[in-house]
């Protein structure tokens, strides 16, 4: 595509949208184009399930539950999940 081709295209753009609606226009197709980049990739995780199952345990694994000792003096752990009693 030569240069004059790209003026003739923005000239064009601004004659049918107008300077005010281009910016808004723009705006909408970035946000078009940020969801279907999500939805493909979505999409390439979901095709491949064996990825997706080790990246479940992994998660899984990580937010297993912590333990904490317990600060009153007893020394036994406690439940990270449950507020502490007083």
């Amino acid at each position: 595509m030569q240069p004059w081709h790209i003026i003739v295209v923005v000239v064009v753009f601004l004659v049918l949208f107008g300077s005010k609606k281009l910016p808004d226009a723009a705006r909408g197709l970035g946000r078009s184009m940020r969801i279907f980049k999500s939805e493909v990739s979505e999409m390439q995780n979901e095709s491949r399930p064996e990825q997706n199952a080790t990246r479940a345990e992994l998660e899984a694994g990580s937010t297993g539950h912590a333990t904490q000792v317990d600060t009153n003096g007893a020394g036994a752990a406690t439940n990270s999940s449950r507020p502490p009693t007083p």
